[in-house]
């Protein structure tokens, strides 16, 4: 079983992601563990305090060295870490490589940041990996750690009933995804192209990787230069 741990001063941002839909039943099917740690459990000041001001003025505070500390070394004392991973805007931009590297992982730790960040010691002797989820800033990590480990954990075998559907995703292969259509085959006049309704897989295979390259060729031609 995969092992996730999350800590976060802010546990409750936490609640709904990792109890709906995918996520739910990864765990219910006990091919992921995710633990979130409250930050605060792991604080030695009277108040719970897990942040301070930053040396040498300035606005914001900052997330302290000392709880983030005591609750990897909690984690590690029970469990072997593969992987520290610090959510932060400055880290590598995350894509799909990085998540099915990240899946064949088993034992991972996310720190999600929050005020002004963490105590740069904690980035220097602690974390392993920094990933980003754009070029923009949030309240804290703890979306941004939604959004990594949903992108993980459905890459895990048997966690997607039809796993060949994951496979075929955007971004597998630096290549956007083809359209999709359902049913009704027709409405309004707007009909499903006559090649998916074929029959033929092999055609309807090449049409959907033609398409993906054309999708991409127009939306995203970076990708197609990686």
């Amino acid at each position: 079983m995969n092992r996730i741990d999350i800590i976060t001063c802010q546990p409750e941002l936490l609640d709904s992601p990792f109890n709906t839909s995918i996520l739910k039943i990864a765990q219910n099917k006990n091919l992921v563990q995710i633990i979130v740690h409250n930050l605060r459990d792991y604080s030695t000041n009277k108040h719970k305090k897990v942040d301070d001001y930053p040396f040498g003025g300035g606005g914001g505070m900052v997330l302290s060295i000392e709880p983030i500390y005591n609750c990897l070394k909690s984690i590690k004392e029970k469990n072997e870490v593969d992987e520290v991973i610090y959510m932060s805007p400055d880290g590598e931009r995350l894509n799909q490589n990085i998540s099915n590297k990240l899946s064949m992982i088993n034992n991972l730790v996310v720190l999600c940041g929050h005020y002004k960040g963490i105590d740069e010691r904690v980035r220097e002797h602690l974390i392993t990996k920094e990933i980003s989820i754009g070029d923009y800033v949030l309240t804290g990590g703890e979306l941004p750690a939604a959004v990594l480990i949903d992108s993980v954990v459905r890459l895990i075998p048997g966690v997607v009933s039809n796993e060949s559907a994951a496979l075929s995703d955007s971004f597998q292969d630096n290549l956007l995804g083809h359209p999709n259509y359902t049913r009704p085959s027709k409405f309004k006049g707007w009909e499903v192209p006559k090649i998916l309704l074929s029959g033929n897989q092999n055609e309807i295979d090449e049409w959907r990787i033609k398409k993906s390259y054309k999708n991409t060729e127009t939306k995203r031609p970076d990708l197609l230069d990686e």
